[in-house]
């Protein structure tokens, strides 16, 4: 599964992330290297684009921090559905291997299967995604001069637009709600102070999909994680 459109996604964002570092003049190596040590590519955007500014290092450790810390949800609403027998310390290694692709895939899987094979699942998921990373943005780095610009930065864009198409596919309705309203409320947010439109954009969508969905679709209803679990 992992070799189809996920890896091919994902390699065509790091392909652009790789153009990206080139236009930026950033080492080859070192775009390479974050692939795979950061493996989260708005944090890599993030931090090419401080570099290249000339940016503190710690400035760019914190940026990078806030960026990510998406993760800790992602974690935790996760790795909380492996089998028992699978929560071991072992799992401070596999998570480093957790990504927005394989979180959304996983997720919309996982209520499908086994729960003993639900980690060997994401794992194998999780490391072929992130050995697609480095080449990737190798690749993107010396195609750079080759491609059209256009071309190779919209491919930084695929892999979210593929994780927003994976998770309509979750079961609950808050989840495509959300989507949709962060559709609309995104542009508004980012013309009223662009520097916390991210941020806005996702805290009113979420509450307001889920409030929706609470309110008007399932009133009454026991709550349905995104794992198809009553809580």
């Amino acid at each position: 599964m992992a070799l189809g459109a996920p890896a091919a996604v994902l390699f065509a964002g790091m392909l652009g992330f790789g153009a990206l570092g080139h236009a930026s003049q950033m080492d080859p190596w070192l775009m390479s290297l974050s692939s795979w040590t950061v493996l989260a590519l708005p944090g890599q955007v993030v931090m090419i684009e401080m570099l290249s500014h000339g940016a503190s290092w710690m400035a760019i450790m914190l940026a990078v921090t806030l960026t990510s810390s998406r993760f800790v949800v992602m974690v935790v609403t996760l790795f909380s559905q492996f089998d028992d027998r699978d929560r071991r310390p072992r799992l401070y290694a596999w998570v480093h291997l957790l990504a927005m692709t394989a979180w959304a895939l996983s997720m919309r899987d996982f209520q499908t299967m086994p729960r003993e094979q639900r980690a060997p699942f994401f794992l194998g998921l999780g490391l072929v995604c992130g050995l697609v990373g480095l080449p990737g943005t190798a690749l993107g780095y010396w195609l750079a001069g080759s491609v059209h610009p256009a071309v190779t930065l919209a491919m930084v864009f695929i892999n979210p637009l593929f994780f927003l198409l994976t998770f309509t596919e979750v079961r609950p309705w808050a989840n495509r709600l959300a989507i949709v309203m962060g559709c609309v409320l995104g542009p508004l947010m980012y013309l009223l102070d662009a520097d916390t439109s991210l941020l806005t954009t996702g805290l009113l969508a979420g509450s307001l999909g889920y409030w929706v969905d609470r309110r008007w679709l399932r009133p009454g209803t026991p709550v349905i994680s995104t794992a198809g679990v009553q809580e």
